[in-house]
């Protein structure tokens, strides 16, 4: 009979990152994840010394997928700042990593060390936005106005509930991302 192949550690990742966008850190249960997973949970500590080592690692994968390969991404296809500043809102707050930003930003107010981390991510966030806005725009208070704006916008998008006569939330939101993108206000 052959070995049964291992779960591999990214498949933990993986599912952790799952059950916190469901639920926040408290739904990220050793046991509910290999039950989810149809797996024992021996396998999990060949990988991971306990719970706060996966926690740990769920953090760098985020961090890692919603802004180091963003921006690496970002560069790597170039364009007009504008046409950048795009392509990074789109690829940071996509449908799978922005539900996990949310949880991410809900725990880092119950853990210091979260919102440390998220305070680090953000800065990093923030920083690019004021580059990119800065290249086509000298007012130094309009550049963080714009970038602070279009930040709040990528990540508050989910929290209106308002209706926007003759228009689609999303629509909405898109002719606001546009307005901020211009070159002059």
């Amino acid at each position: 009979m052959p070995p049964v192949p291992r779960t591999p550690r990214s498949r933990w990742i993986e599912a952790g990152l799952d059950a916190l966008a469901r639920g926040g850190p408290d739904a990220v249960r050793v046991e509910a994840l290999a039950a989810e997973m149809g797996v024992t949970k021996g396998g999990f500590y060949g990988y991971f010394d306990g719970r706060a080592a996966l926690l740990a690692e769920m953090l760098d994968e985020w961090e890692h997928r919603s802004t180091h390969a963003v921006l690496e991404q970002v560069e790597s296809e170039g364009g007009s700042p504008a046409e950048r500043l795009q392509r990074a809102g789109r690829l940071t707050f996509s449908d799978d990593l922005h539900r996990i930003d949310l949880a991410v930003r809900e725990w880092a107010r119950h853990d210091p060390s979260v919102a440390a981390r998220l305070r680090r991510i953000d800065n990093t966030r923030m920083d690019f936005l004021r580059t990119m806005f800065g290249s086509f725009i000298a007012d130094r208070d309009e550049v963080e106005a714009r970038s602070t704006l279009l930040f709040a916008l990528a990540i508050g998008r989910h929290f209106i509930a308002a209706d926007h006569p003759g228009r689609t939330p999303r629509e909405a939101i898109n002719l606001a991302g546009e307005l901020l993108l211009r070159p002059s206000l």
